[in-house]
């Protein structure tokens, strides 16, 4: 009797749950929609734009293509996230860290839209959808989300997992590094492609050091930017912490590659559209920015996983 449980126990680990299958699959579209898109921006949706693309039939195709096609790209996205995070920790904490996530990014992009404050000065176009509030793309808290539970998961690979104050503030450090290594290279290509625009006025009555950190310096970015992403990342990494500890990301999230799988992939798109439209500086220190966590990663197997018994259980579930 016993004998039969065990193998009914392994046989039901063995076996991928509907969560992770869920996760798996919106990855695969997650994938495909983030290479098309990278294809397109790097062939046919260069100015001048090919004469085939001009007929009537195919602006109108290209104009549904620009509305609903990055809202499904970071929906998909998403939705592998949320699913895979509640495969590792459970459905209902799972929803708390999106929700988290998300308000806490909402309201700092929408602080940055109005005030200028952490990012600097800028504005959403209407190329990324529906804007909450007439500010900020539902997309972008979205993508905040699913990135940083990637970021963490990373992190989960190479870091000593503790659940001490201390180790929660250096995880969310590394978290919001990990985060913004994407943005050297996604923020000159979504300018590029006018998802959205800096407005650099004058600096002439700030401060010598606010204007240091307010002056376009790569692509027409400012260094707050960077400091913005930083900030947010740490804050926002931090809480979803706070709900999931660093000892439960490296147990249960971090042993999976498909976090690691979902952060490469969303460096496909902006890294085509730098190479293409001539920003090879921002291509290169944006591969170089993106390489390093993900060779980190996976030089080596999460200590979580290291063990004999915690080996068999990733030969029996693929994690």
């Amino acid at each position: 009797m016993t004998r039969s449980t065990d193998l009914g126990d392994l046989r039901e680990r063995a076996t991928p749950s509907t969560l992770l299958k869920i996760a798996g699959l919106t990855l695969l579209g997650h994938a495909f929609f983030s290479a098309f898109s990278a294809f397109a921006f790097a062939t046919f949706l260069v100015p001048p734009y090919p004469d085939w693309l001009q007929t009537a039939q195919n602006q109108k195709v290209m104009a549904v293509g620009f509305a609903y096609g990055g809202a499904t790209t970071v929906t998909l996205g998403a939705i592998a996230g949320l699913a895979f995070l509640a495969h590792c920790i459970g459905t209902r904490r799972a929803l708390l860290v999106f929700a988290a996530s998300f308000l806490l990014a909402f309201i700092s992009e929408y602080a940055g839209t109005v005030t200028d404050y952490p990012f600097g000065a800028y504005e959403y176009t209407s190329q990324l959808g529906y804007k909450m509030f007439g500010r900020v793309p539902f997309n972008i808290p979205t993508s905040w989300f699913y990135m940083l539970v990637a970021s963490l998961a990373i992190c989960g690979r190479f870091l000593p997992a503790k659940d001490d104050n201390t180790s929660k503030w250096y995880w969310a450090l590394m978290g919001g590094l990990v985060l913004t290594a994407w943005d050297v290279s996604m923020d000159p290509a979504m300018v590029k492609t006018n998802h959205w625009f800096w407005q650099m006025g004058s600096l002439s009555d700030r401060s010598a050091f606010e204007q240091f950190i307010g002056k376009p310096i790569f692509f027409g970015m400012p260094i707050t930017n960077w400091l913005g992403w930083l900030l947010t990342g740490i804050i926002v990494a931090r809480v979803m912490l706070a709900i999931v500890p660093p000892t439960v990301w490296a147990a249960k999230v971090a042993p999976h590659r498909l976090p690691i799988t979902l952060y490469a992939v969303n460096g496909l798109l902006p890294l085509a559209i730098c190479f293409r439209q001539d920003m090879v500086l921002a291509g290169v220190l944006g591969t170089i920015a993106m390489a390093i966590p993900l060779w980190a990663a996976l030089r080596r197997e999460p200590a979580a996983v290291a063990s004999p018994s915690a080996m068999g259980h990733v030969a029996m579930t693929g994690r």
